[in-house]
């Protein structure tokens, strides 16, 4: 809409539809302070541009950012006064009154009303949004347009947050109410009085530029730098540790850094950076998992450029004799999958060979950071949660800080195919509810496991990498004499085998660790074990008969279940690891999702879920 129409507009209108719009597309209801935002800050930002004399600039709101569920509050649209090309100034508006930078840090504040938890400044925040839209929007990928941002505190005075005033440059800038003068000026110089509503639409048409897949980039991340954008909650998150490092040695307590996310949100592209910050910078640090295929794949590229550097990734069950505070920093990435050990004792009195995992890991460092996702615990031996790292923190008086990386990036960004998916698998309240298409994220249902591994063999040859997954529900035999595996998944006059099984050599087929990254994976189906904590254009799942739909919910089946460590577990326990697994093979997909149940009354509920099919 055009800024006149914004400044016509009924505030409380407004904020209807914007809640309405977001309860359709991310199937959650707008709180009530972001709904507050909306009422009192749109006016505000109407009201400048008609005084500025700029009442036909195009205001984009809420506008989505490309493979990604993060939202600018406002993208303006026209033309520049100098140049004449297209101008896009992207807008943060913040209703703070008051702020102070975080102590030790340049771009994280706080805000005194609201306590002590961490927010990204707000030009470095409306920064990263300029930096990352140009990144991925194929339309913007040259010099021909103007991109810049700004952040508006219009209910801040300067006096009243003279600590981030000093941030800005040419790319992004801060204005309060008390600089509202300077804010029209600045306006004036961004944006000539026409109407940009075709850039706009070209904006809006543009295609996107897909990121780059984790693993390809660990390399370059690691050892040059990467070029990897921190976003929000993610530069949080870094930001904390980064600072958390400079004070550990003159502490009086150490901290401990819990940052949680759902597939995608960032967390391993968090664990990268910090690995190669912290390294560039003659710190101490080590990544460490619980996964073999996670770990061994980051090894296997990190080699490639540096051996040496390979041996920075461990597993967490290495710690139990190490020195204690030896470390600057653990990254603990996929936290978790640490393990509960029988007998072992979160105490900090008990004998060293008696510690829980959790406590070697804490003690290990002067900063332990762990990366998790609860809804990703798949073991009963698996007890990486943030009230157990709490409470061992908190035995041990370390201070604990808490980052939610509430915006995710795998699933093409698409916020509303991650709560389709807890609401369908009964992880989070509701109900399932049919998928409403997206234009960045494809969910499709195949009749038959035939139609499911064409289609995916078709995206591969289009440039996509796409894999096949499975619920444990089939035998997983090792290869035959001659090397060749076994078609173990039998499902009708469908066969295809488990990927390798370890770290076997077989003709055509990577090892296990590989499955996800190296070419020949397709081949194959994987597992829980091979597939979690990797990522991949086109994903294909195929329910088994462990998890059937009956009636009004799901049934989970013990006895179709293959998996030892699993069966053991009790059955309200199964029932939730399992649901578990299938959330985790469900979300590895970043432009796509092809879904099969080998039960016929579960394939039946899911086509009243999923319009989309793979056509025969």
């Amino acid at each position: 809409m055009s800024a006149r129409a914004l400044e016509r507009t009924d505030p409380s209108l407004l904020a209807e539809s914007l809640a309405e719009r977001s309860l359709s597309e991310l199937l959650r209801a707008a709180g009530s302070g972001e709904v507050q935002a909306w009422r009192k800050s749109l006016p505000a930002l109407a009201q400048v541009l008609c005084d500025a004399g700029l009442e036909e600039v195009q205001v984009l709101l809420e506008y989505k950012m490309p493979m990604s569920s993060l939202r600018a509050d406002a993208i303006l649209v026209g033309t520049h006064p100098e140049t004449g090309k297209p101008s896009y100034v992207l807008v943060e508006l913040k209703q703070w009154s008051e702020a102070r930078l975080v102590r030790g840090t340049t771009d994280l504040c706080w805000l005194p009303q609201f306590g002590y938890r961490a927010h990204l400044h707000p030009v470095a925040q409306v920064r990263r949004y300029c930096e990352y839209l140009q990144d991925f929007t194929a339309l913007l990928d040259d010099a021909d347009h103007h991109v810049t941002g700004v952040a508006y505190l219009h209910n801040a005075q300067d006096r009243d947050v003279t600590e981030l005033l000093g941030m800005g440059d040419e790319r992004a800038r801060l204005f309060t109410d008390t600089s509202r003068g300077e804010f029209i000026q600045h306006l004036q110089n961004q944006i000539s009085p026409l109407d940009g509503a075709l850039d706009a639409d070209a904006l809006l048409a543009s295609p996107t530029v897909p990121g780059q897949q984790l693993m390809r980039a660990a390399a370059a991340e690691i050892i040059d730098g990467g070029k990897f954008r921190l976003m929000d909650e993610q530069q949080v998150a870094v930001s904390l540790v980064k600072r958390a490092v400079t004070i550990s040695r003159q502490a009086d307590r150490k901290e401990v850094i819990v940052v949680t996310g759902g597939p995608g949100s960032g967390k391993s592209l968090i664990a990268l950076h910090l690995m190669g910050h912290l390294g560039r910078n003659s710190r101490s640090v080590v990544h460490a998992t619980g996964s073999k295929s996670f770990t061994t794949t980051l090894r296997h590229v990190v080699k490639q450029k540096n051996k040496r550097v390979a041996k920075l990734f461990r597993y967490f069950l290495d710690f139990g004799s190490a020195e204690k505070n030896a470390l600057d920093v653990i990254v603990c990435d996929e936290a978790h999958r640490i393990r509960h050990r029988p007998g072992t004792s979160n105490s900090p009195d008990a004998p060293r060979n008696r510690r829980s995992q959790i406590a070697e890991l804490i003690d290990a460092a002067m900063v332990p950071v762990f990366l998790l996702d609860e809804h990703q615990v798949v073991r009963p031996d698996e007890m990486g949660s943030v009230r157990e790292i709490d409470e061992v923190a908190k035995a041990r008086n370390c201070y604990v800080r808490h980052v939610d990386l509430n915006e995710q990036f795998r699933c093409g960004g698409s916020r509303a195919y991650e709560r389709w998916l807890l609401r369908l698998l009964d992880l989070e309240p509701g109900g399932p509810v049919c998928w409403k298409p997206e234009p960045n994220f494809d969910l499709l249902l195949a009749d038959t496991p035939q139609q499911l591994e064409a289609y995916l063999h078709a995206r591969q040859k289009s440039g996509f990498t796409a894999r096949m997954t499975a619920g444990f529900c089939w035998p997983w035999s090792d290869p035959r004499p001659d090397g060749t595996l076994v078609d173990d998944i039998v499902i009708g006059d469908w066969r295809r085998p488990w990927n390798v099984k370890g770290e076997r050599v077989v003709p055509g087929g990577p090892p296990s660790s590989l499955w996800a990254t190296e070419s020949g994976g397709i081949g194959q189906v994987g597992c829980i074990y091979t597939a979690q904590g990797f990522e991949y254009a086109w994903n294909g799942t195929i329910l088994g008969p462990d998890l059937v739909w009956r009636g009004n919910g799901w049934r989970a089946v013990k006895d179709e279940c293959k998996d030892s460590s699993l069966k053991a577990a009790p059955p309200g326990d199964f029932s939730r690891l399992l649901r578990n697994r299938y959330k985790v093979l469900l979300t590895r997909g970043l432009t796509g999702t092809v879904l099969f149940s080998t039960d016929p009354e579960t394939q039946a509920k899911l086509r009243t879920l999923v319009p989309g099919r793979v056509a025969p």
